[in-house]
């Protein structure tokens, strides 16, 4: 974990509060390093939600913050990655800060409605070739030498 230049108290402090933000707004904008915290942070978070058991519940009630966060954790973002195995953010870079140069970056749930880019279909799979049965399989993987040329007459 980052220290971001901060005291444990007030790093941790900082990322329970932008965790909470993130799931209340869906989208965020904040450093990079911060946005890559919050990101790790957030998937934990979506994950309890997911599990949706009382054990769960606690856990994430000690870490974010307010009880309608919790209570959208465990409706409403439960239901919408029900079928998703992670990758629940995605951090977009955004612009260098004016005053003191720091690169800033957009933190957003993904598959959500107004989000700055649409997700990436899922990768089609290939279809299933029937085997094949050993001949066939050992004519195919043998190499195949192209024919000799004649080089016994040179001419001179």
């Amino acid at each position: 974990m980052r220290k971001l230049n901060r005291p444990t108290g007030h790093r941790m402090s900082m990322l329970r509060t932008m965790v909470s933000q993130l799931v209340k707004h869906e989208r965020i904008e904040t450093t990079v390093a911060k946005a890559k915290e919050v990101r790790c942070l957030a998937d934990n978070m979506v994950q309890l939600g997911k599990e949706g058991t009382l054990c769960a519940a606690r856990r994430a009630a000690a870490f974010v913050r307010g009880d309608d966060v919790i209570h959208k954790l465990f409706t409403e973002m439960a239901y919408r990655y029900k079928d998703r195995a992670g990758g629940y953010t995605r951090l977009l870079r955004t612009r260098i800060r004016v005053g003191d140069a720091a690169p800033m970056a957009y933190i957003e749930f993904v598959d959500r409605e107004n989000e700055l880019r649409q997700a990436k279909p899922a990768t089609p799979q290939a279809p299933q070739r029937a085997p094949l049965d050993p001949w066939t399989r050992s004519r195919l993987t043998k190499q195949m030498a192209p024919p000799k040329e004649d080089n016994s007459q040179v001419d001179i």
